[in-house]
């Protein structure tokens, strides 16, 4: 039988799973259920997967007479302009 139970789905959602149920003829019930599980097993094949872990490494201090500053202002500028020339092309 099975339990009983109220869900609010995203229109969107509900659309597709009606039209999947629509297309194979089938209750929409079962379409439900079976999309369900479909992500429940998908779910619990990829939960032991371990989660990616980036080791920091120093690169060290910047060699004598590089001033970072500059590069940061050069890296703000293009910014600036790459921002300000998506601006232009939405109007």
């Amino acid at each position: 039988m099975g339990t009983r139970t109220t869900l609010t789905l995203d229109d969107r959602i509900a659309a597709q799973l009606k039209r999947i149920a629509s297309d194979t003829s089938r209750p929409f019930k079962v379409v439900v259920n079976e999309t369900l599980r479909a992500g429940l097993q998908a779910r619990g094949a990829s939960g032991g997967a371990r989660p990616y872990r980036l080791k920091p490494v120093s690169l060290g201090e910047p060699r004598p007479g590089y001033d970072l500053r500059k590069a940061l202002a050069l890296a703000d500028a293009l910014e600036d302009e790459e921002i300000t020339r998506e601006l232009v092309a939405r109007k």
